[in-house]
């Protein structure tokens, strides 16, 4: 148990049986009256974002969220499977779990896996992967004012848009929050 005082960004909070991630929060003192804690918490499950007023003081029940580095091995079709670094477990994890995620993970890559009670939450990416360039057909450079962009596969299959210039084969810089074209390698 901890008081609202304590929340920090990133805790995972027990309300009413959910679990909620502290997204932003904001220590108020109106001219009168007491202190208040306002938040913008977010379902760690179903990604719905709300705001919610606490009194300061108030108890509010921690969840204890393990994050574990955890290296992707496969998708068995309706799973994704991960192995624990240090233990060597292997843990599936459904596609609604893993999410937006899964356009940019290659086998045996490394990503950080939020665990509570033995049930996966989210699977989290590095800001940024590096990926080939699958196909993308020739730029022509034409008369426009600005750069313009034309649509790439990459290798995991996702499509992105990237600049004339990108060919067949080049390996590039992308946002994993995003999906955007950040640069080439």
């Amino acid at each position: 148990m901890a008081t609202t005082n304590d929340l920090k960004n990133g805790m995972v909070l027990n309300l009413d049986g959910q679990l909620w991630g502290v997204v932003w929060f904001q220590h108020h003192k109106p001219g009168k009256g007491g202190a208040v804690v306002r938040t913008k918490l977010k379902n760690v499950l179903s990604g719905k974002v709300v705001d919610k007023t606490f009194n300061a003081d108030v108890k509010v029940d921690v969840a204890t969220v393990d994050k574990r580095e955890m290296t992707y091995l496969y998708n068995d079709g309706d799973s994704y499977v991960f192995m624990d670094a240090t233990t060597y477990d292997q843990l599936p994890i459904s596609a609604e779990t893993v999410g937006d995620a899964a356009h940019f993970m290659l086998e045996n890559q490394t990503a950080t896996v939020a665990v509570h009670e033995d049930l996966p939450l989210y699977v989290e990416l590095p800001a940024s992967v590096e990926l080939t360039i699958e196909y993308t057909e020739p730029g022509l450079q034409g008369d426009r004012s600005t750069g313009g962009t034309k649509p790439a596969r990459l290798e995991t299959g996702y499509e992105i848009a990237v600049p004339l210039f990108i060919t067949t084969g080049e390996k590039v810089k992308v946002d994993t929050r995003s999906g955007d074209y950040l640069g080439r390698v």
